[in-house]
């Protein structure tokens, strides 16, 4: 079973990744197809993951796009059925493989994901700090990715994870909840990690307020009931609003003139903070510098958990469902990726259009997978061979990098094939080829033939107008960019 998984570990190059890998290098049981590790830091140098005992271990790089953005990554560039996320700072049972292939052995089809169990060592000898507490939570908390597995299909037919979750914050719950709303089922396993309490400064509290604006996110995306779902508790949001307005109350009533008044709300402010201080320092180990860190906090944190709440109310009005990117982008050539030479047999003159290369090493970078779909007629008229075309696409690849499929269609207008655009031939084989349904397959072209192949196919079609494309067909197209640049940023940005 391990063999049809792979391992998808994002990280920023902590230590604790070490401890990861000798895990895994030295857990007995059977090894999964591959190894990914997502490097999600903006620069550094390579990591070097590799030891004896680990399956084959690959390395692709986000340049810093986020948790959400890496984990996309890693399944995009993965080609198993099954895909199992794990943190860098988790370390897994001995059993680990054994139990996720038992797992994932035998699952209904309409099963979409297997979590892992997580422990979060508390100490023994006295109260958890009010850090250790929130990260306990990870124990009973639902379908986090710290480690659950994925069918591949399901992600992709979701398009993954939201990257506009900027942080390790709720895009596991917002993923969870749009495979559920496919009808899959998400189950738990038997498999077991630790999730050890990371190292923090006193001010951690602090900046996960961010994640506030967040939880709007959630809301607006998945309707009011959205925490009853995700089993998302709400916490003290409604108090720390309630301590907030009173502080601003105070605030402007002693501006107005009115001490009596400004001297009540100041007075249900420090009431309000002086509650949830000690509700955090009786649950902990009340050590001074507990203490100190929970009175500092506590009177900053309702003020910035309101900030950050309307902030986000701001920021996301209007969002739309997260579509993510496509599984594949088929580009016509001749006139999209290089200039039209017609009925071209000549390596020589294959010339990319300006940007070419980087637009389709943009998408390689994101793990999207690109292709070609070229008519060449000029084999049906006997003006050139198609060992010429061969040797064009030949020379293609080698000025903008290999792609993941070719079709060619060698017909003539009237030989009445399915191949042939604006028949969807060659789009639908290439989507079979890569095991791509075509609902997530992008086609950029320059002429009608391009998108209305594009259509006839289920895919989506963007036209790249030049020249010699007809008004009418450009007026006709769904989509259109100026550049191929443009295209492929449309597509990058969602926009397709």
């Amino acid at each position: 079973m391990l063999a049809e998984c792979t391992v998808v570990v994002p990280t920023i190059g902590r230590p604790s990744l070490d401890v990861l890998l000798d895990a895994l290098a030295t857990a007995p049981g059977p090894r999964p197809a591959e190894l990914i590790l997502v490097d999600d830091r903006p620069t550094g140098a390579p990591l070097t993951p590799s030891r004896p005992g680990l399956p084959p271990v690959r390395v692709v790089r986000t340049g810093g796009g986020g948790p959400a953005r890496a984990r996309n990554l890693g399944w995009r560039s993965a080609r198993t059925p099954w895909i199992a996320f794990l943190d860098d700072d988790v370390v897994p049972d001995a059993d680990w493989y054994e139990r996720l292939a038992t797992d994932l052995a035998d699952l209904a089809p309409d099963v979409a994901g297997s979590q892992g169990r997580v422990h979060v060592p508390l100490p023994g000898d006295r109260r958890p700090t009010d850090w250790e507490r929130g990260t306990a939570g990870l124990a009973t908390a639902s379908w986090i990715t710290a480690d659950l597995a994925y069918r591949r299909a399901a992600l992709s037919a979701v398009g993954g994870f939201d990257e506009r979750f900027p942080r390790a914050f709720r895009e596991d719950s917002d993923l969870a909840l749009r495979i559920m709303g496919t009808g899959a089922r998400l189950v738990r396993g038997e498999r077991r990690i630790t999730h050890p309490v990371r190292p923090t400064d006193r001010w951690v509290s602090v900046r996960v307020q961010a994640g506030n604006a967040d939880d709007v996110l959630m809301r607006r995306l998945h309707g009011r009931d959205w925490r009853q779902r995700a089993d998302a508790a709400l916490g003290r949001r409604p108090q720390h609003t309630a301590v907030t307005a009173a502080a601003l109350a105070a605030v402007g009533l002693a501006a107005g003139g009115r001490p009596r008044a400004a001297l009540a709300a100041a007075g249900a402010w420090a009431a309000g903070t002086a509650e949830f201080a000690w509700a955090r320092i009786a649950a902990g180990p009340r050590t001074r510098d507990e203490v100190t860190t929970m009175l500092a906090t506590s009177a900053a944190i309702p003020v910035l958990a309101t900030w950050h709440w309307l902030r986000g109310v701001v920021r996301h009005v209007g969002v739309r469902p997260w579509r993510g990117l496509p599984d594949l982008v088929l580009f016509d050539r001749d006139g999209t990726l290089v200039r039209d030479y017609p009925y071209n047999g000549d390596p020589a003159l294959v010339t990319p259009v300006p940007g070419a290369r980087e637009a389709v090493d943009a998408l390689r970078a994101r793990g999207v997978r690109v292709g070609v779909v070229s008519n060449q007629s000029g084999v049906a008229r006997g003006i050139i061979t198609r060992e010429q075309v061969d040797a064009c696409m030949a020379r293609l690849e080698e000025l903008l990098g290999p792609f993941d499929t070719v079709q060619v269609c060698p017909h003539g207008p009237d030989d009445g094939c399915e191949c042939r655009k604006p028949a969807p031939g060659m789009v639908k084989a290439a989507c079979a080829e890569l095991d791509v349904d075509p609902a997530r397959c992008v086609v950029i072209g320059d002429i009608a033939a391009d998108v209305d192949a594009a259509a006839a196919a289920g895919a989506t079609g963007i036209m790249v107008p030049t020249p010699v494309t007809r008004k009418d067909e450009v007026a006709a197209a769904a989509h259109t960019a100026p550049t191929l640049t443009a295209a492929v940023d449309a597509v990058l940005d969602g926009a397709w």
